[in-house]
């Protein structure tokens, strides 16, 4: 898997999970889903994002092309 699918893969999920935080737990996780949109749209254009620098820390994404230039 490329770093940058991973990075969808796991922004999406983190999506899931906060969308279903605010439904059952308390509706103030709404917060948790501004910040991932936020954190995807600064990225989209500086092209610095912490989860992908974790990520290729950890070996994902290894020996794959990515459009990740700071990372």
């Amino acid at each position: 898997m490329s770093l940058d699918r991973a990075v969808q893969a796991f922004a999406g999920v983190m999506v899931l999970i906060s969308v279903l935080l605010t439904q059952f737990v308390h509706p103030y996780f709404f917060w948790m889903t501004v910040f991932i949109g936020f954190n995807l749209f600064q990225s989209a254009f500086t092209g610095f994002c912490p989860a992908a620098k974790v990520m290729k820390k950890l070996g994902i994404g290894r020996g794959q092309e990515s459009s990740c230039n700071r990372c």
